[in-house]
């Protein structure tokens, strides 16, 4: 006689499948520990921030967060990744109008994210690893190669595009893209080191900035 099949009960069901959070709640999870990494390492800086403050501010396990970073420098890369190097994506020469000079271009990006970044924590996590990157060179290396050096790349492909359509006269800045940020990071040493006092618009002076370059 042919065995009948076993029958599956309910309660056997989910343990077959297999339980675990959700995609959502995943995601949701770790933008939790990515933004209570960001308050921890604002308020704390880089060497007194510890997993066991981030997982304390985000309400999680200890274990949930080496879950998802194991260890501070891939906390802080997620850090530099999803809140700081975001302002990339706008930029991206690729999103640029065909018919859209650069100059505007970069007003209507790079001008736009660059007037928030002391609200968004971006100019104090660039002081961070000005103050405390030396210390830790590991907070550079992620600074550099995660946002730095993709900015400087972007603005060398924007100022060739420039070049070819005659709105940049000079090679200068094709050449040495770092010289359109350096405002940039002047009025960051400037407003949180320097002379907090009587800080400077950062949008402004950028503004400026960016109409020498192009007018020279």
């Amino acid at each position: 006689m042919a065995k009948r099949p076993t029958k599956t009960t309910k309660s056997e069901e989910p343990r077959r499948a297999g339980r675990g959070p959700s995609p959502e709640k995943t995601a949701q999870t770790r933008r939790v520990i990515i933004d209570a990494a960001l308050g921890e390492f604002l308020e704390n800086g880089y060497a007194d921030t510890t997993m066991d403050g981030v997982a304390r501010r985000a309400g999680v396990a200890k274990g949930t967060s080496y879950r998802y970073f194991p260890a501070k420098e891939a906390l802080f890369e997620a850090v530099v990744r999803e809140k700081i190097a975001g302002a990339l994506i706008d930029a991206d020469p690729a999103n640029r109008r065909p018919d859209e000079p650069v100059s505007t271009f970069i007003r209507r990006t790079m001008l736009v994210s660059i007037r928030e970044i002391e609200r968004n924590g971006r100019a104090a996590i660039a002081r961070l690893v000005l103050v405390e990157g030396a210390r830790f060179p590991e907070m550079t290396e992620i600074y550099r190669r995660v946002m730095f050096e993709p900015l400087l790349n972007q603005i060398r492909a924007l100022a060739a595009t420039a070049r070819a359509r005659g709105e940049l006269r000079r090679p200068e800045l094709e050449n040495y893209p770092h010289l359109l940020i350096a405002p940039i990071w002047f009025v960051i040493i400037h407003n949180g080191l320097l002379d907090r006092a009587h800080p400077l618009d950062i949008g402004d002076l950028f503004e400026a900035h960016l109409d020498l370059v192009f007018d020279a």
